[in-house]
């Protein structure tokens, strides 16, 4: 048909929908989103550039890389153009970076306000679909000694066993300790069941000379911290 178009070899491309190229000459500081993913890609069809594709791929999620790394493969292949091997290059690449931001978290040297608990545990929880109850252990200078991932659980909610908890502290030799859990839904206030397992936790504690120093909600990009509102 001769109005069909035609899929154009990466050489033929317009220089803007050339990222590689430009990341040669520019650098990859120089390259958008929609760029990045383009390569990751590598190539688009006869109907759509790779650049266009991505960029489509995150329109569909708000242009927000914290939501598309939150699609299954399943979800990516959905994509007209982009199959197993291209999501899973996709799923790879925000993986690493996910770890990246979760190694430069753990070269903070000691827990010093609630964004630093933040930027510890976001890159744990900011991408599942579940909810995950994890735990800092600190020493008498709040550094962390060890983190530990105390319960795994459904949409909207997870079981903690307290007592698992504080033997773990018993077993490392904290002082104090730091909950967490984040809210798949993106909303960011406790429950009544937080509000209530954040005492029982205080509490029970309290009773083995260890203090809980915040109870940190995750909800994509924002958190809420039981200490800085001064319910703990």
């Amino acid at each position: 048909m001769e109005n069909e178009k035609k899929y154009l070899p990466i050489t033929e491309w317009a220089l803007d929908d050339r990222p590689r190229e430009k990341m040669l000459i520019k650098g990859v500081n120089a390259l958008s989103d929609a760029e990045l993913i383009a390569i990751l890609i590598g190539s688009g069809s006869r109907d759509e550039s790779a650049v266009d594709l991505a960029k489509r791929i995150l329109k569909t999620n708000q242009n927000n890389l914290n939501q598309l790394a939150k699609l299954t493969l399943t979800d990516l292949q959905k994509f007209k153009g982009i199959g197993e091997a291209k999501a899973i290059s996709i799923a790879a690449a925000l993986e690493l970076g996910k770890r990246r931001r979760l190694e430069q978290a753990l070269e903070i040297p000691q827990v010093s306000d609630s964004r630093t608990v933040y930027e510890l545990l976001h890159p744990l929880m900011s991408d599942l679909q579940h909810e995950e109850f994890w735990v800092l252990y600190l020493n008498q200078s709040n550094k962390v000694i060890d983190r530990w991932l105390a319960s795994k659980g459904g949409i909207t909610s997870t079981l903690v066993d307290v007592r698992l908890v504080l033997k773990k502290a018993l077993e490392v030799g904290a002082v104090s300790i730091i909950l967490s859990h984040n809210h798949p839904s993106g909303k960011r206030e406790p429950s009544a069941q937080d509000h209530e397992l954040t005492e029982r936790m205080k509490e029970a504690a309290r009773t083995l000379d260890l203090k809980v120093l915040d109870h940190i909600i995750i909800a994509d990009q924002k958190y809420f911290s039981f200490a800085d509102e001064g319910i703990i």
